[in-house]
């Protein structure tokens, strides 16, 4: 029977008492030490989540920091030594040029100060035994410490082929692959001097304008046969005609233009090919070797029968030519170009021990990222570990169990969440225990009186006449009172009340009301009364409505005395409604929304305000001694409360002790209907 009229409170105390081998699964197959295993291991799995997420996420962004910085800095090293190389080459090529035009390094000195302001670093120039020749800095109260490697040595007799790139000052060697007017297979180079470097081959200026008028026309020349030329000047000032579109020359002698007028040497020349010729065939003689006829292009043709190694030619050329111009050049230095920016370069220096460094600074990251992860982790999972106890204690039977709430975050709101949820739960429960005892108590009273009287009839000792059979009759119509209003009220409350809501003219309603309940109140001396409006309309099922309406007006009767009076009314109010719904005051051109108010008030004894909040609790009566010659199951109220709700209103109640109480039922009206 409680099922079957209390289906919700039956499940609500279903599960708080739900048996520990329906709850739980069975454990007994498992051995403790595994079952503590699993615990731990449940109880630290969201922990042990966080930390592998937080791990992996730090190695992934720890790695890509890592490649990014390496590539960045491979990148910026590349930039920075290109620059450097750039920057040395130039003062190099600058430094060279002086010596391969200068005899000494006397006067160097503001060219080496200009070198250091362009290129931001200190250039210094010594001697091979570490005399200064030239300072960028001057005389400053920081005196220049040599580094161990010097950036290079300026020798215009023996050049850097590593910082000149092959070509110094702009100019091209002999052996250059433009062609020229020199087409000997046998011109060799020297590409260990300097070109600028020309000393005694200098031409003078009325060589070279001659030179230079004859290869003007040779270049007129051969543009009219179609063959494109210009001409270049070598350091020595002597001129050539270069055509890059002829192949090895060939196409130069095959023109009609007299392109070896270029080859003679000029009178300022001769004497210095003269002594670099006797200065080759003296060393090809001391070495063995026949003897050589060398042309002012660097070509060479044999004066014997048997001609001399090229190899040994190219040698002794080579030794000739620095023999001749040492007299015309500088001599040998060191060069030191330093700058404190260029630290960075070895600290960044991608080599196995800075790779090492970067590695340990990336797994130092890893470890602290990790620690406070950990931390993070420990103090995250520690409320979550509360809340599962204190959800475990609740399980077993422990509804007053509570966790504390600290701070703002979500875990707070949870464990408020929780300990509402907790609050609620004891509630319900309080409520299912004392309406149980209500509806024991309630039934007890009149199952009591039927099997009393029953048992006297049947032991003899009453007759059962007719005033004992009205009497059953009653306690049994009081029984089923008690059973209708629990069924109403239960499919109230699982909202399994079908409502067939039509229009109610409420005037009509009330006056019926009034006749039925009347023979009751003049038996009692109570005065009916009625207030009602006859055009008010309520959308409602009229028999709910009769029903809310009855119940509403009986407990008025019942509790105002002799002389009193219960008062019916209807009135129409009127509200404006916003365009989202809600019901408030609200500017014209907002829609009015109608509700229907029925209003059941009393002049009895009234209630006091601290019950006021009880009076729609199932079994909630005035009568502490739940005395039954006032009839009533004390579930009226409650059930009106759900009829108001499933009809889509409210019932308030406003009682004044000594005074009266006014109960208030906001119904939707018609129009709301329409709407």
């Amino acid at each position: 029977m409680t099922r079957a009229f209390f289906p919700d409170h039956a499940g609500v105390a279903g599960s708080g008492t739900v048996p520990l081998a329906e709850a739980a699964p069975d454990t007994g197959r498992q051995s403790p030490r595994r079952s503590r295993f699993t615990a731990r291991l449940r109880q630290r799995s969201l922990l042990i989540r966080l930390l592998a997420v937080s791990a992996l996420v730090s190695v992934c962004s720890i790695t890509a920091t890592a490649w990014v910085v390496l590539n960045t800095t491979a990148v910026v090293l590349g930039k920075e030594r290109g620059q450097a190389l750039a920057d040395d080459a130039r003062i190099y090529d600058t430094l060279m040029g002086w010596a391969a035009t200068h005899p000494d390094w006397n006067a160097v000195g503001p060219t080496v100060e200009q070198l250091g302001r362009k290129a931001g670093h200190r250039v210094v120039l010594t001697t091979e035994d570490g005399r200064m020749l030239a300072d960028s800095d001057g005389d400053t109260a920081h005196p220049f410490q040599p580094p161990r490697d010097a950036t290079a040595t300026v020798n215009p007799l023996a050049t850097d082929i590593g910082l000149s790139g092959g070509t110094t000052g702009g100019t091209q060697s002999a052996t250059s692959d433009t062609q020229s007017t020199t087409g000997d297979t046998q011109a060799t180079t020297t590409a260990a001097i300097d070109p600028r470097a020309v000393g005694p081959f200098r031409l003078s200026v009325k060589d070279g304008r001659y030179l230079s008028d004859i290869a003007h026309r040779l270049t007129h020349c051969l543009q009219q046969e179609g063959i494109p030329s210009h001409v270049e000047v070598q350091p020595s000032g002597r001129p050539r005609v270069v055509a890059p579109g002829a192949d090895n020359g060939g196409a130069l002698r095959a023109s009609l233009c007299p392109v070896d007028v270029l080859d003679a040497p000029v009178a300022s020349e001769r004497a210095a090919l003269s002594a670099l010729n006797g200065l080759v065939d003296s060393c090809l003689r001391g070495r063995g070797v026949g003897a050589v006829t060398l042309t002012i292009t660097g070509a060479w043709t044999q004066r014997t029968r048997t001609p001399p190694p090229a190899s040994s030619v190219a040698s002794c050329l080579a030794t000739s030519r620095a023999q001749q111009l040492a007299p015309y050049v500088a001599p040998a230095a060191v060069l030191f170009v330093a700058s404190h920016g260029r630290t960075a370069t070895t600290f960044f220096d991608l080599s196995a021990a800075n790779r090492l460094r970067i590695a340990g600074w990336a797994a130092a990251v890893l470890l602290i990222t990790v620690t406070v992860t950990s931390l993070a982790g420990f103090r995250l999972v520690k409320p979550l570990r509360v809340l599962t106890t204190a959800a475990i204690r609740m399980e077993g039977g422990e509804l007053s169990t509570r966790v504390p709430v600290r701070g703002q975050d979500e875990i707070a709101r949870l464990s408020a969440a929780f300990n509402a949820m907790s609050e609620r739960r004891e509630q319900l429960e309080t409520v299912r225990r004392a309406m149980t005892n209500d509806i024991a108590h309630e039934l007890r009273t009149p199952v009591s009186n039927l099997r009393g009287w029953l048992e006297a009839v049947e032991d003899g000792i009453a007759r059962p006449d007719a005033d004992l059979v009205a009497s059953l009759l009653g306690q049994a119509l009081q029984l089923q009172h008690i059973i209708d209003d629990l069924r109403d009220l239960a499919a109230a409350e699982a909202g399994e009340l079908r409502l067939s809501p039509v229009p109610v003219q409420a005037d009509d309603l009330l006056s019926t009301v009034v006749r039925a309940a009347k023979a009751t109140a003049d038996a009692q001396g109570v005065t009916l009364r009625l207030r009602a409006d006859p055009s008010t309309v309520v959308d409602a099922d009229p028999v709910r409505l009769r029903q809310m309406v009855d119940n509403l007006v009986s407990n008025a009767v019942r509790h105002t005395p002799a002389g009193g009076t219960v008062t019916l009314g209807a009135s129409l109010e009127r509200r404006e409604e916003s365009a989202a719904g809600d019901l408030r005051a609200a500017p014209d051109g907002r829609r009015r929304s109608d509700f229907v108010l029925l209003t059941v008030s009393d002049t009895g004894c009234g209630i006091p305000a601290e019950e006021l909040p009880h009076v729609f609790d199932r079994f909630w009566r005035s009568e502490k001694s739940r005395n039954r010659q006032s009839g009533g199951s004390g579930l009226g109220l409650a059930i009106v409360r759900r009829l108001a709700e499933a009809h889509g209103g409210t019932v308030t109640v406003l009682s004044t002790p000594g005074e009266g109480t006014a109960v208030t039922l906001r119904l939707p009206s018609e129009a709301r209907r329409a709407k």
